[in-house]
């Protein structure tokens, strides 16, 4: 009998590690197969509320932000690479310098989370910034990714060049925010139980037959 599963995959597109946590999520639904039926929603979480437009050199900002010196910064981004090409995702460190204003993203994955598209964005918006080093905030980006997944390109710029969904995006991420959730990704699978971090495969495998089990 297969269990069906309500996921809420909370994160923000400028995390690494919920990349990491997305494609190991991924990989342990695919192993436990049809024991379990997943509903994945994508819940907004800003690192950064605050960022400017133009964002920050992404050295100044770690720096500011943890206060680890530089050789540490390095063995971080070589822990995360490596991590991500285990699961089968890119990261090149050499271009992204920078870290982005992530609201105006959030507002299109709310609307593509309507029109069924919102893994597919999602997914385009972490390559994006990720690997190909584009700012996940600008209108050009955006329009262009959602055109990429299948979405209309109009609709996309008329979203952006209006608050629409802002207070949709707000209202969620004040909602986790009162849950608890201060760190991202936390995956909150039946409105219950929470994983948090980008857990391998297995953890995520173990996890999902344990909660299908207990019905």
């Amino acid at each position: 009998m297969t269990a069906r599963l309500k996921i809420d995959f909370v994160s923000d597109v400028s995390c690494p590690w919920c990349i990491i946590g997305l494609r190991s999520l991924q990989q342990a639904l695919d192993s436990v197969g049809k024991e379990v039926a997943a509903e994945l929603h994508f819940q907004p979480f800003e690192l950064n509320p605050a960022m400017g437009a133009e964002g920050q050199d992404l050295n100044e900002h770690l720096a500011e932000k943890y206060g680890m010196p530089p050789e540490q910064l390095a063995q971080n981004r070589e822990a995360i690479r490596a991590r991500g090409e285990a699961v089968g995702f890119t990261f090149n460190m050499d271009k992204r310098s920078r870290i982005y204003n992530t609201f105006d993203a959030h507002r299109l994955l709310h609307w593509a989370g309507q029109e069924g598209k919102q893994l597919a964005l999602k997914r385009a918006l972490f390559q994006a910034y990720f690997t190909q080093g584009e700012n996940p905030g600008a209108a050009d980006v955006l329009v262009r990714l959602a055109g990429e997944v299948g979405l209309d390109t109009v609709r996309a710029h008329e979203i952006l060049a209006s608050d629409d969904y802002a207070a949709e995006v707000r209202q969620q991420e004040a909602f986790y925010q009162r849950q608890g959730i201060h760190s991202v990704p936390s995956i909150i699978i039946n409105d219950r139980h929470l994983i948090q971090g980008g857990q391998p495969a297995e953890v995520f495998a173990q996890a999902l037959r344990q909660i299908a089990a207990a019905g």
